[in-house]
C-alpha cells in the first residue's frame, strides 16, 4: 500500500491516483482474503480488480448529482450485499466492492477523472496480484475440508470399533476401544460443526468441489445422530449382515477421507467401496426377509407376539439401511468433489461440471431464489444496508460535510442485524476513532510538516490497521485506520490534526444514520428471524418427507397413481434450510448474551437436518429396481395416515415457533399402528414372490423412517420450549 501510494503521489504526481491506489490496496489485500491455493486466489483477485474497476466508473458517473449518487448507491449496494448469498467468495468481497464504489461516489471529481481513478485502482490491483503470487505464503488447508476429513476417519473408526464390540460382547478391551472411538468421533463432528459456523456466511463457493464438500457437514452430523440412536446392546446376539454393512460403510468413509485429502489420486478405491456397500445392503435386504418369523394364522392368540417378532427382526436391518444411505451419500459427494478438482483448466473455465451435478449458473439461481422471500434475513439485511448507505450519501451531500466519504464509511462499518448491536458498535467505532485521532494528532504535532517521517511511519501504521481488528478489537481497528487516514491525507495535503477532528464528526454522522436505519428496519434482530426461519424449515422439510412417502407408494401400490420424485418439495426444503443457516449465523454474530444455550438451538437445527435427510432416504429406498406392484391399499392407508400425522404435528410445531403459540406435545409410540402395517404386508413378507417380499420390507422401512421422524419430536420439543420461554421464539 505505501509503495502504490508513493507511486501515485511522488512518481505520477496525481493525488487522485494516489488516493485510489492507497484505498484500493486496502480493499484488495486487507479486506479481501479468498480461500484456497494460489491458483485459485489469483483468479479471485483478478475478478475483484475487474469488478472494482466497473464500480469506480459507475460511482464516478453517479457522483455528478446528489439524486443520482444516493439512488445509485442504494441500488449498487443492494446488488453487492445480496450477491453474497450466492457464494462465500462474493460474501468475502462485499466490503472491498462497496469500498470501491463508495470512494468513487463520495470523492468529488468530474467524469474526466475516471482515467486517473482507474489508474490508481489498477496500480493497487496489480500490486495485489504480485503480492498473492510472490509474497503470500501457502495458505492453510480449507478448514471445512480438513474437519470433514477428520470426521470421516473418526466415524469410520467408530463403526469398526462398534462391530468389534458387538462380536466380542462385553469383554473389556473391545468395550473400552468402542467408548474411546465414540468420544473421538463426537469431538471430530463437533469440531466440523464449529468450523462450519465460524463465519458469518455459509462457507461455500460456486465451484462444484466447494458445493459438494459443504454437503458433508449435514450428512456427517446426521450420521452421528443415527449411530447414537442405533447403538447396539452388547448383550444381544450380533447380526452378521448388519455388521457387514457397518464394515462396508467404514470402508467408504476411510476411502472417502483419503480421496478428499488427495483429490488428484484415483477414485477407484472409493468407488469399489461404494459398490461393496451396495452389495452388502442388497444382502441385508435378503437376510431381513429370510429372518422374518412365520406369521401366526388369523385369530391365533400368538398374532400379537408374531407381529412383535416381525418388528424386532426388521429393526436392525432398518438401522443399517439408514446408515448405509447416509454413508453412500457422503461417498458420492466426495467422489464428485474430487472429480471436479481433477477437471482440466478448460473444463473448469467453461463450467463443465461432473455428471449429476447442477451447473454453476443453475446453482447460483437456486441459492439466490431461496432468499427472494420476505422472511429471508439475508434479504432484509441487504435492503437495510442499501437503504442506510443510500441515505448516508444523501445526508452527506445535503449537509455539505467536507469529507462525505467518512460518513458513508462510518455507516458501513457499524451496520449489524439490529439496532441494539449497531448501537454497541457505534460506541466502539467512535471510541476507536477518538483514540486514533488523539494518537494521530500527537504524531502530526510532533512531526509537523516533515512528510519524510510520515512516509516512514506509514508502513507500520498500515500493518497495525490490518492486524488490530482481528487480534485486538473492533475499536482498535478503528483507531489504527484513523491514524492511517491522518497520515495519508497529511501527506497528500498537509492540514494537521484538523483532519482527525473532521473524521470524528463525519463518522458520528454515519453512525447516526446506521442506528436510525436499524431502528426503522427489523429492529427485533436475528433472534426473531431465527424462529421464523426454524418454523419455515420444519414445515417444508416435513412436507418433503410426506411427499417422498407418497412417491414410494406410487411405485409399489397399484391403487395409487405413480408420481415423479418430489423435486419441487426437495428444493423448497433445501431453500428453507439455507435461510435457516443464514439466520443462525446472524444470531451467532450478534453481540450480547444469548437467551438460549447454543447447544439447544443447535438441536433444533439438527431436527431440520434429520427431517430433510429422512426424505432423501425414503426416496433412495424407492428409487432402485425390483419394486413389485400390487394391491397394498391397507399399507397405503397406514403410511398415508402416519405421514399426515407427522406433517400435522410439525406444522403445529412450526406455528408454535413462529407465533409463540403453545407447542404440541410429542406423540407417543403407537405399537398398534406398527402392527397394522406389518399385517398389511404380511402376505408379501411370507409369499413366494421375492420381489413382493423385498417391496414389503421397503414398506416397513418407510414406516420406520416416519417413526424416526416421530421420535425426533422428543429431541426438539425440549429446546423449543426453552427457546419460547426465553423469548427467542
Amino acid at each position: 500500500m505505501p509503495a502504490m501510494f508513493a507511486l501515485g503521489d511522488v512518481v505520477i504526481g496525481d493525488t487522485t491516483t494516489a488516493a485510489f491506489a492507497a484505498f484500493g490496496s486496502f480493499a484488495s489485500l486487507l479486506l479481501f482474503d479468498p480461500p484456497g491455493p494460489r491458483r485459485a486466489r489469483l483468479p479471485a483477485q483478478l475478478a475483484l480488480a475487474l469488478a472494482g474497476a466497473v464500480l469506480v466508473c459507475v460511482g464516478t458517473l453517479a457522483e455528478q448529482t446528489v439524486a443520482t449518487a444516493a439512488v445509485a448507491t442504494a441500488i449498487v449496494a443492494l446488488g453487492i450485499l445480496f450477491s453474497g448469498v450466492v457464494s462465500s467468495l462474493l460474501a468475502g468481497a462485499t466490503t472491498s466492492l462497496l469500498l470501491a464504489f463508495i470512494l468513487s461516489v463520495c470523492l468529488p471529481g468530474p467524469v474526466s477523472s475516471i482515467p486517473d481513478r482507474l489508474a490508481g485502482w489498477g496500480l493497487a490491483s496489480a500490486a495485489a496480484l504480485v503480492a498473492v503470487a510472490l509474497l503470500w505464503p501457502a495458505p492453510a488447508r480449507d478448514p471445512v475440508r480438513s474437519a470433514a476429513i477428520a470426521a470421516c476417519r473418526a466415524l469410520g473408526a467408530r463403526l469398526r470399533a462398534e462391530v468389534a464390540r458387538t462380536v466380542a460382547g462385553v469383554r473389556r478391551p473391545a468395550d473400552a476401544e468402542y467408548r474411546a472411538a465414540i468420544a473421538e468421533a463426537d469431538d471430530r463432528v463437533a469440531a466440523l460443526h464449529d468450523v462450519f459456523y465460524a463465519t458469518p456466511y455459509r462457507p461455500t463457493g460456486l465451484s462444484t468441489a466447494a458445493r459438494t464438500v459443504v454437503r458433508l457437514v449435514d450428512e456427517l452430523q446426521w450420521m452421528e445422530g443415527v449411530l447414537a440412536e442405533a447403538a447396539p446392546d452388547p448383550g444381544v446376539r450380533h447380526d452378521r449382515s448388519v455388521c457387514d454393512v457397518k464394515l462396508a460403510a467404514a470402508a467408504v468413509l476411510e476411502r472417502g477421507a483419503a480421496l478428499l485429502d488427495a483429490p488428484s489420486s484415483s477414485p477407484g478405491e472409493l468407488r469399489a467401496a461404494l459398490d461393496g456397500l451396495d452389495e452388502q445392503v442388497a444382502a441385508l435386504e435378503l437376510d431381513a426377509r429370510l429372518k422374518l418369523p412365520a406369521r401366526a394364522a388369523p385369530g391365533d392368540i400368538a398374532v400379537a407376539e408374531s407381529m412383535g417378532a416381525v418388528l424386532s427382526a426388521i429393526d436392525p436391518s432398518f438401522r443399517a439401511q439408514e446408515l448405509s444411505f447416509v454413508v453412500a451419500a457422503i461417498g458420492r459427494n466426495i467422489d464428485l468433489a474430487a472429480a471436479a478438482e481433477r477437471r482440466s483448466w478448460p473444463a473448469q473455465l467453461l463450467g463443465r461440471a461432473p455428471a449429476d451435478v447442477r451447473g454453476t449458473l443453475a446453482s447460483a439461481q437456486e441459492r439466490a431464489g431461496a432468499h427472494v422471500e420476505r422472511h429471508s434475513l439475508w434479504l432484509q439485511n441487504s435492503i437495510r444496508g442499501a437503504a442506510a448507505l443510500g441515505l448516508a450519501v444523501l445526508i452527506a451531500d445535503l449537509s455539505g460535510v467536507s469529507h462525505s466519504f467518512w460518513v458513508v464509511l462510518g455507516t458501513l462499518s457499524v451496520l449489524r442485524s439490529n439496532a441494539l448491536s449497531t448501537g454497541q458498535d457505534v460506541v466502539r467505532a467512535l471510541l476507536g476513532t477518538a483514540i486514533g485521532f488523539v494518537a494521530g494528532a500527537a504524531v502530526v504535532a510532533a512531526v509537523g510538516t516533515d512528510t519524510t517521517l510520515l512516509w516512514i511511519l506509514l508502513p507500520f501504521v498500515v500493518l497495525l490497521a490490518g492486524l488490530a481488528p482481528a487480534t485486538v478489537s473492533f475499536a482498535a481497528g478503528q483507531a489504527a485506520f484513523t491514524l492511517t487516514v491522518l497520515i495519508v491525507f497529511n501527506i497528500l495535503a498537509p492540514e494537521g490534526w484538523q483532519i482527525g477532528l473532521v473524521r470524528i464528526e463525519d463518522v458520528a454522522l454515519g453512525c447516526a444514520v446506521s442506528v436510525a436505519v436499524g431502528l426503522l428496519f427489523w429492529p427485533r434482530g436475528a433472534a426473531a428471524a431465527l424462529s421464523t426461519a426454524l418454523a419455515g424449515a420444519y414445515r417444508d422439510s416435513a412436507r418433503y418427507l410426506a411427499e417422498a412417502v407418497r412417491f414410494g407408494l406410487g411405485r409399489c401400490d397399484a391403487g395409487t397413481a405413480e408420481r415423479p420424485p418430489p423435486a419441487a418439495a426437495a428444493l423448497r426444503a433445501a431453500a428453507a434450510s439455507r435461510r435457516l443457516d443464514d439466520a443462525f449465523r446472524t444470531y451467532l454474530a450478534e453481540r450480547g448474551p444469548k437467551p438460549v444455550p447454543l447447544a439447544e438451538v443447535t438441536s433444533l437445527l439438527a431436527g431440520v437436518i434429520g427431517l430433510r435427510l429422512a426424505g432423501d432416504a425414503v426416496l433412495d429406498v424407492w428409487s432402485g429396481d425390483g419394486v413389485a406392484g400390487g394391491d397394498r391399499a391397507a399399507a397405503r392407508r397406514e403410511l398415508i395416515a402416519a405421514a399426515d400425522e407427522m406433517t400435522g404435528w410439525y406444522e403445529a410445531f412450526a406455528d408454535g415457533l413462529a407465533d409463540r403459540r403453545m407447542l404440541p406435545a410429542p406423540r407417543p409410540d403407537d405399537p398398534a399402528a406398527s402392527e397394522r402395517l406389518v399385517a398389511a404386508v404380511g402376505a408379501d413378507l411370507q409369499g413366494a414372490d421375492a420381489d413382493a417380499s423385498a417391496t414389503a420390507v421397503r414398506v416397513l422401512w418407510t414406516g420406520d423412517h416416519l417413526d424416526a421422524a416421530r421420535r425426533l419430536q422428543e429431541m426438539v420439543a425440549g429446546p423449543a420450549r426453552a427457546a419460547a420461554s426465553s423469548g427467542v421464539t
